[in-house]
């Protein structure tokens, strides 16, 4: 029986979120793997997707969090699926909220949407995938500026495990600069390990030169620990 984990790294190949070939990053690194959670985009999809994010909670969390947070945009119906997962597959009825782009000034206001945050509440923000953090270091304010609330995690799909713009990743600058814990559903290497030689749908898509290619790229770029 395969792990939530292998099921879903099996679902980004087969939503084609998840491809290899050549490709170049948003800092100009040539990757033989892509990402584009963009891909995603049916009802059976959003519903599957919450259930992995769930399950990764489940796992990491157990049932004391309050809230989940997306942050605009990508990160809204993630935390709309997840929390529909959360109820239905474990009864745990966590609160969503979201934050808009630009703050409402007219009606009740404010820059979020959904439940009101209190102080002491125990938040995960759940994002789709983490590369420079930008996001979160965007989204911590508004947060604080809500309440005084707890940040439990981060929940992301994926970890690529390599360096920003320092010899750190962008999960170990986060937790060095704000203390905060980051939870991938899979990392790059549980990504090599489900796929190497084994066929999806018929087709092999990570052979020995393609795990070749994604090993160098992990030796250059990579970092040592998470």
């Amino acid at each position: 029986m395969m792990s939530y984990k292998q099921e879903y790294i099996e679902f980004m190949v087969k939503s084609g979120v998840l491809t290899f070939g050549d490709f170049i990053t948003k800092s100009g690194r040539k990757t033989p793997y892509f990402i584009n959670t963009g891909n995603y985009r049916t009802g059976a999809q959003a519903a599957k997707l919450g259930k992995y994010y769930a399950a990764c909670i489940k796992q990491h969390f157990g049932q004391h969090i309050d809230a989940l947070f997306g942050p605009a945009y990508k990160g809204i119906p993630l935390a709309v699926a997840c929390a529909i997962s959360l109820a239905e597959q474990y009864g745990n009825n966590i609160n969503y909220c979201f934050n808009r782009k630009e703050v409402k000034d007219h009606g009740e206001g404010g820059s979020l949407v959904g439940y009101r945050l209190k102080s002491g509440d125990k938040v995960i923000i759940v994002e789709d995938v983490i590369t420079a953090g930008t996001a979160i270091r965007e989204c911590l304010p508004v947060l604080k500026a809500a309440a005084n609330v707890e940040i439990a995690g981060l929940v992301v799909s994926v970890d690529r495990m390599e360096r920003g713009k320092s010899e750190l990743s962008a999960i170990q600058e986060i937790k060095a600069e704000y203390g905060i814990d980051t939870y991938p559903i899979v990392n790059v290497r549980e990504i090599i390990e489900t796929l190497h030689n084994r066929p999806i749908d018929g087709k092999i898509v990570v052979d020995d030169c393609v795990k070749e290619k994604m090993e160098n790229y992990l030796n250059q770029y990579g970092i040592t620990q998470e």
